[in-house]
Formats: structure tokens, sequence, C-alpha cells
């Protein structure tokens, strides 16, 4: 059997949420106070172009920089060049890149054969025009040959845009009201899906100059708790019933709390009997899952897909929607005046640049299998953190999904809000999160958050085996090591 998908194994969710809850419950165990001290050196000393650059920017821009991801410790790193499986900072520094852009990047940094058909695109046409490009049904055409249940596909700006957009059609489409998603789970900054981010059961807290009314139709369930699911459907229905459950399908925060195997498939059969649309936030699984996304690891059809990331091949305007014909219809653009529809817009929507760079993406992840090799990546390395775990008696908690691996040190997002001390205890847990972040970094590894890490293609045997050395080193330097 050809293998299609990253996943080898899947992971025992049970039993990862259960060591995850210990690790929150835990004394911290971080660097040696001295080794900190000594990994922190380095971005004082090999890092001062990028300190120079990101202080002058906090003049100009909020925080010193424009996105979540580049909040680094102690201060943010500015990138020059990236290539392959590699970054290189303003300094000259090369890094292992295990962030990948946030996910997208799955073959390697700026890939060539699609860089070539883009400044082809550029030479010819320019990057919008605001007209129709061929490579618009090109791209749709590919995502249906791989996702059957896309039988339509609209290209958006954004995977916030997406998830938007999903919801309205589902609340077109129904006529109901009621959003339910994973409590933790990030779906975009839109004001109606600011709601249970990080952590389950924190609601609102997050909804800084969101007026309430604004998600007071977004619900949240705990992970996995198909009966609290099923309890919040059969109070909703006498009370307009539920538009939509919205999933992350590997699990809240690209698995961070990772779904059982079976627990797709049990949601799908709730949506069905209460007549609610089962979407698929794929912005992140779609095509790193494999070329037919998580719904096709998992065998189920999900009502809508929403599409991120990958869809656009690491290139900017990268969202997408693809459903059920009579669903996603209802966004069709210049339809006639009265028609019923959910208005969804966006000038640089299915620009030409967006949609080659997309399919000739998509084109390379198959010519490549991309998918596959990153998910090898993923595994070895998953496999040499563990020895490592193991080998330094340390209690930190490593699994992966593919080529998402993620590595827990602190617990800091899995702190139980029943406890009166919990949010002190997150922000404790939090400040050793970035910590970590920072000794990886400086050990020459780029990770998401020092705690989520992406592997690619490029990720060769060598390279990952490099990392483990470097990883090694770190944990030989915590509290509780024991040699």
């Amino acid at each position: 059997m050809v293998k299609e998908y990253s996943i080898t194994t899947y992971p025992d969710a049970k039993k990862v949420q259960a060591e995850l809850d210990q690790l929150a419950k835990a004394p911290l165990v971080p660097l040696k106070h001295e080794a900190m001290q000594a990994y922190l050196q380095y971005f004082e000393q090999k890092c001062k172009k990028s300190k120079q650059i990101t202080t002058e920017a906090k003049e100009t821009l909020p925080g010193g920089v424009q996105h979540n991801l580049a909040f680094n410790h102690p201060f943010p790193i500015a990138i020059a060049k990236a290539d392959g499986a590699y970054m290189y900072d303003v300094d000259g520094n090369q890094y292992i890149d295990f962030l990948c852009a946030g996910g997208p990047t799955l073959i390697g940094n700026n890939w060539k054969p699609v860089r070539d058909k883009v400044v082809e695109l550029l030479n010819e046409c320019g990057p919008v025009t605001g007209l129709f490009h061929e490579y618009e049904l090109k791209l749709a055409n590919l995502i249906k040959q791989y996702y059957p249940s896309c039988e339509m596909f609209r290209m958006l700006g954004s995977g916030t845009e997406a998830d938007m957009a999903a919801i309205r059609l589902a609340r077109t489409v129904t006529g109901k009201s009621k959003v339910i998603k994973a409590g933790g789970a990030y779906h975009g900054w839109s004001d109606q899906l600011v709601f249970g981010l990080h952590i389950p059961g924190s609601s609102s807290a997050e909804a800084i100059g969101i007026p309430r009314d604004c998600n007071k139709n977004t619900q949240e369930f705990y992970p996995n708790d198909i009966d609290g699911l099923k309890k919040q459907m059969e109070q909703n229905d006498p009370k307009g019933g539920t538009a939509c459950v919205l999933l992350e399908p590997l699990g809240p925060e690209s698995g961070t709390r990772p779904s059982t195997f079976d627990f797709n498939k049990q949601v799908r059969e709730l949506c069905d009997k209460f007549g609610a649309l089962l979407i698929f936030d794929e912005v992140v699984t779609g095509f790193r899952v494999g070329l037919k996304g998580a719904q096709g690891y998992f065998g189920i059809k999900p009502d809508i897909t929403v599409f991120g990331k990958c869809i656009a091949g690491g290139y900017p305007m990268a969202g997408a929607i693809g459903g059920r014909k009579d669903i996603i219809s209802y966004c069709a653009a210049g339809v006639e005046s009265g028609k019923k529809r959910a208005y969804v817009g966006g000038t640089l929507s299915a620009n030409p640049l967006s949609c080659v760079a997309g399919y000739w993406y998509i084109k390379e992840i198959e010519r490549t299998d991309a998918a596959v090799k990153a998910g090898k990546a993923g595994d070895r390395l998953t496999k040499g953190l563990q020895e490592t775990i193991t080998k330094y008696h340390l209690p930190y908690v490593v699994y992966s999904q593919g080529s998402i691996v993620h590595l827990e040190t602190s617990g800091a997002m899995f702190v139980d809000l029943n406890d009166p001390k919990a949010m002190e205890s997150a922000k404790a847990r939090k400040v050793m999160m970035e910590e970590m972040g920072a000794a990886y970094m400086a050990e020459g590894i780029i990770t998401l958050a020092g705690s989520r890490i992406y592997t690619m293609m490029a990720h060769t045997d060598k390279i990952i085996d490099d990392a483990i050395q470097r990883f090694d080193r770190i944990f030989s330097m915590s509290e509780a090591a024991k040699k």
C-alpha cells in the first residue's frame, strides 16, 4: 500500500492528555539559572543588528513586530534569508527552521520550482488584476480532485476570513445561529471566534474590545467530550438549534490537545442528528497531513472545509473555503440583486499570484511526496526527543501527528481553570516556555513559541539528528536533569 499521509501512528490521545495534565500540575523544571543566562548572552553578543532593528521598530510598530509568531524572548530576531531547511538572520546566524512560517512551508523554504512559476506570472500580468485568471479555476479543480467534499471552492485572503465565511454560510443555510467550537481551538481573530482561546473554559477572556453580543452565539465544549457536545446541542435545539460545529480535526491548536481517533466520526454523527453543519478547519492540516488532508486521513466528509497556509504555497493571501455545492454557491460573486446570499468580499482574494503559487505548490507536494517525507522527519525528531527526555529523567511531554510535533516543557496551556491559582501558574509556565524557546534559538533552532515544531521535506535525517543533539545539550542543563 502506498503511504499517503504524514501520520504513521496516531497518538494515544487519552494517554497524551493525561501526561499533559500531570505536567501542568507538577513543579516547573526549567534550565539552570547560569545556563539560561549564558543562552541569553547569545542574543546580546550575536544578534546586535536584530536588537537594533526591532528596538527601533517599537517606536512605529506595536510591540516591534507585526505577527504573533515573531514575539520571541528576549527580543525578536530579524530574518534576512530563508533557504531550504534553514533561515538566516540579519547578523548572519543560521537556524534550523522548525517554524515553517507557522505551517505553510512543507517542502522547503523559497522552493525554486514554485518561485520560478511566480516570477513567470509576475513578468506576464503582475500579482493582481481585479479580474478573473485561469489559475483560479486550475487551483479549484486541483482542490476538488483531492477533496471530494469540496464540490465548489472560493479563495479568500486568510484563514481568519475563511472561518468567518464558513460560519456565515452555515447560518445562511441552516437558518440557525449557534456556533460550537472546541475549547482551546484557534479559528482566527474575528469577533465571533475570539472565544475559548488557548485554554478550554476561558470563554470570552481574550475578547477585549469586542462587544459581548458579538460572541453571544459562540459556544465551546471540552475537547474530546462528545457527551458534553451532545448535551449542548440538545440544549440549543429548542432555542433555535445549532448552525455548525467547527473543528480542527487533529484537535485544538493544531493538535496541542489531540483528538481521539474516532472523535471526528462521532461529531459527524451528531451534526447529522441535529441538522448542524460540520466544518473542518484545515488551515494547518490541509496538505500537511497529506494531499487529501485530515478529512482523507480520518475518512470523514465535512460540509465545509476551511483552507489556509499551504493553499497559497506560503505566498500571501492564503485562505479559502470549499464544500457542498448547495452551500458554497451562497457566496457567489456578482449574483443578481435580491437573491439570497452570504456576503463575502476581498479585493485581493483569488489574485493571480496566490492562485499560481498555490497550484504549483500543491503539484510539487504531489511530485515530491513532501507530506509523507515531512512526516518521516517529524517521527524521527519525536523519537530522538523522547529518548533525550527519558535519558535525563525529565517530565517533558513530546508527541507528533506526522509533521506536527508537540514539545511541552512547562504545560502553560494545560492549567486547570478551576484552580484559584490557575492564572498565576499559567503566567509562570508561559515565562518558562518563552525561555525554553530562547534556548532553542540560541542553539540555532527556531520553533513556534517554544512548544510546537513543524517539519518539512527539506529536513533530512542529517539535519534532524543535528537538531536532536542540540536539544540534548539544552535538556542536559535543566534543573532536574539526571545523567
